[in-house]
């Protein structure tokens, strides 16, 4: 895939198109995965809720489910709930899986149980994209979680799980694609808003685009949600 600022509409395979709100209805869920396959969107990003519904929309259209799990308020599940949640949205039908992560075991020192944790998802079978809200994190337990991270199995390595932690940008996009391994990718989230911006994550390494402004980057209306998705 190839991308350009002159084409807006080019950046839409690496969109993962966002809706995660209280009180989703049942029209509005299809609406967003219709508005997926209009736009020609990577994915419909979805509550695990309407997982179902949405691998039923989108059946043979080329976008891909995907939900998350701990989120969006991010670290109350516990493992066990994380893993099966997990494994029932992959039998389901959702491919991939973006999640919380247990920051607060990480700044305790608990690192076995940050990376069980996240292991614990990655045995549903699906990819695993782990959020991993860099601004709260000192550099070395950046670094920490990232090694961890990836040592239980993730995919994706993401900057944080929404703008209310961090305004997804090229520094925290460099750094994670250079620490990176072989075959693990980096998704970028948090109030991706501006086809400008979008572009400068893209440059900087990342591969997917996390953002409830998908239509307004794409089209160029300049209509951008507010949500910080």
């Amino acid at each position: 895939m190839t991308y350009s600022a002159d084409d807006p509409a080019s950046l839409a395979p690496y969109i993962q198109h966002t809706l995660i709100a209280a009180g989703i209805t049942r029209d509005e869920m299809i609406a967003h995965c219709e508005e997926a396959v209009r736009y020609g969107f990577n994915a419909a990003m979805v509550p695990a809720s309407w997982v179902s519904l949405a691998v039923d929309v989108l059946k043979g259209t080329g976008v891909q489910v995907a939900s998350a799990l701990d989120f969006p308020t991010v670290g109350v599940m516990t493992s066990a709930g994380k893993a099966a949640e997990a494994r029932a949205i992959a039998e389901a039908g959702a491919q991939q899986v973006d999640i919380g992560v247990q920051i607060g075991w990480l700044k305790s020192g608990m690192e076995r149980e940050f990376e069980s944790d996240i292991a614990g998802v990655v045995a549903a079978g699906i990819p695993v994209k782990v959020m991993l809200e860099l601004p709260l994190l000192t550099p070395a337990l950046r670094d920490r979680a990232v090694d961890l991270a990836m040592d239980a199995g993730a995919a994706y390595l993401k900057n944080a799980s929404s703008g209310a932690v961090e305004v997804a940008n090229p520094t925290s996009i460099h750094y994670l694609v250079g620490r990176a391994r072989d075959g693990v990718q980096v998704k970028a989230s948090g109030r991706i808003t501006t086809l400008p911006q979008a572009v400068s994550l893209l440059d900087a390494g990342a591969v997917l685009l996390g953002t409830s402004s998908g239509i307004s980057i794409v089209t160029g209306s300049g209509a951008a949600s507010t949500s910080s998705y």
